[in-house]
């Protein structure tokens, strides 16, 4: 039974302390792409290029508090960076490089951000943005030359590999990851050096089950939360190795690559363990070295779980958790599993299904998935928003958003959202975010998007559509091109699979829009 005194650490705290702890020889991450470049880092070696880089960005100015927006791919540097930002006491704002240009300039004005530190090829995009915060001081390149970024690869070369870290305060900020919200702009979100020591407790000790030595792939790239979750903070705080493969998804090369590399803990996405257990070829793979095996970011099919269990022996383990919070609910090993259930709380004293009124709810009664405040892994606010803060919390209790009910022996069983966010292969989009670029196209009059599901994605996102001029061809040329329309204008993941044009939406006396209704026809469809 973990105790609330252990999920908080010594005052003066700086969490890069988790990762020298683990200062050795020891294989750190080995990393691969789809062509065939291998590459290694030691942890020695990975805190002295880490240190590398502190120096290199304290030169050029960047100091404790700093905002910085980081863009980059899953590379071994992108390691180096989150490190040598955190231990300099800069905040990192997690960034995929999937964002367009709008998406950037929003997260720079509303940061304030002094800097932004980006991969070279992902520099063209932020070059587009045309309206750039006063705040920011430098753009930092890593790769190729960019005209007009500076170069970091040199200023490393010449800089110490030794650097003290920053005097920060458990309760200092160390990530700002961005989330979408059902309507307006994705919210910052601010979280701690402490949150991550929790998380590390939490997540990493409990459920994922990593011990120092083993070899951990967590499949999730650098810019979203779940990345700092898993492949950052849990692999290199247990002082593991981490498998890092810069490739699309192939259901067999992934599983190639739990064969060969002997992985001991696997945690990927819902719709990546649906595709591999899709395979025609299952059998001919040697999964034998898993111990632990979860999912996350939506629930997953108990078919795939089956064929986890009859060909490989593996027990997939469910996991839920938000970007505000870090694992709430689980399935922990040597816990008998109920097939279809999110599991239960990590912490049962600080999770709760409520009502309306914030009251705690009877076995099988549907509430919110409800979090006590002052559980040292939920974030601290929405960065300058009192407004949608205030919101969240209810009484003595953080709202997640998510609806469920807990059975007799406590265990919980996801219902869905109570709002409007769309939850696909793993990824939070906003419809906000869809609608305002669909609304863009001068085809489109009017447009609400709602999740439509789907068996391999959970959800896919769906639009609805009403044309400006209903003489418009609604054939499948139309289609992408208002597909095309998004991905340019937002992250390409979310853009409208499914499209449906409609002469009118149904909406509220006062004119707005009934997603709900929407949606409740959607299940229908599908059912």
């Amino acid at each position: 039974m973990i105790r609330l005194e252990e999920l908080i650490p010594k005052e003066r705290y700086n969490l890069t302390e988790e990762f020298e702890k683990h200062a050795s020889d020891h294989l750190a991450i080995k990393w691969q792409d789809a062509d065939g470049h291998r590459e290694e880092i030691t942890y020695n070696n990975l805190l002295k290029r880490a240190n590398k880089a502190a120096n290199s960005l304290t030169e050029l100015g960047l100091t404790k508090g700093d905002h910085v927006l980081v863009i980059m791919p899953r590379l071994i540097d992108s390691y180096v960076m989150y490190l040598a930002c955190l231990k300099a006491g800069i905040v990192i704002i997690p960034s995929s490089e999937m964002l367009r240009a709008k998406d950037i300039q929003y997260r720079l004005h509303h940061a304030q951000a002094k800097a932004i530190i980006s991969y070279s090829p992902f520099c063209q995009e932020v070059d587009q943005v045309t309206d750039l915060p006063s705040s920011l001081k430098h753009k930092i390149v890593l790769g190729d030359a960019v005209n007009s970024w500076t170069s970091l690869e040199p200023l490393m070369d010449a800089a110490s590999d030794q650097f003290e870290a920053a005097d920060t305060h458990r309760d200092d900020t160390a990530f700002f990851p961005y989330t979408s919200g059902t309507t307006g702009n994705p919210k910052g979100v601010v979280h701690t050096h402490g949150w991550a020591y929790a998380h590390l407790r939490l997540a990493a000790r409990e459920w994922l089950d990593i011990k120092k030595g083993d070899i951990v792939w967590a499949t999730a790239g650098p810019g979203w939360q779940k990345w700092v979750w898993s492949p950052f903070l849990s692999v290199l705080g247990q002082g593991a190795t981490g498998i890092v493969y810069n490739g699309r998804f192939e259901p067999e090369k992934y599983l190639a690559i739990l064969q060969d590399e002997q992985v001991n803990v696997l945690c990927c996405t819902p719709t990546e363990y649906r595709f591999m257990a899709k395979s025609a070829n299952l059998d001919s793979f040697d999964l034998s070295h898993i111990h632990s095996a979860v999912s996350a970011g939506e629930p997953l099919n108990e078919e795939v779980m089956s064929v986890f269990k009859q060909h490989f022996g593996i027990q997939v383990r469910d996991g839920y958790g938000q970007t505000e919070n870090t694992l709430l609910i689980g399935t922990l090993k040597n816990v008998d599993v109920k097939v279809g259930s999110m599991g239960k709380p990590m912490l049962e004293e600080f999770i709760e299904i409520v009502d309306e009124d914030g009251n705690p709810c009877a076995p099988g009664e549907i509430g919110d998935i409800a979090v006590r405040k002052d559980l040292p892994s939920l974030f601290k606010h929405y960065y300058k928003d009192e407004e949608r803060t205030k919101k969240a919390f209810c009484g003595n209790y953080y709202l997640t958003g998510d609806r469920a009910s807990k059975d007799a022996d406590n265990y919980y069983w996801f219902q869905g959202r109570s709002d409007d966010i769309i939850i696909s292969s793993g990824y939070t989009i906003g419809p906000f975010e869809v609608e305002d670029a669909l609304i863009k196209h001068s085809a489109v009059k009017e447009c609400a998007v709602v999740a439509s599901p789907d068996p391999d994605r959970g959800n896919v996102v769906k639009a609805f559509v009403v044309l400006t001029d209903p003489a418009l061809t609604a054939d499948e040329s139309l289609v992408k091109d208002l597909q095309n329309h998004v991905k340019q204008l937002t992250a390409p993941y979310k853009y409208p699979r499914l499209i449906e044009f409609v002469s009118d939406l149904p909406k509220t006396n006062s004119g707005k829009i009934r997603r709900v209704e929407l949606r409740a026809r959607e299940q229908q469809v599908t059912q």
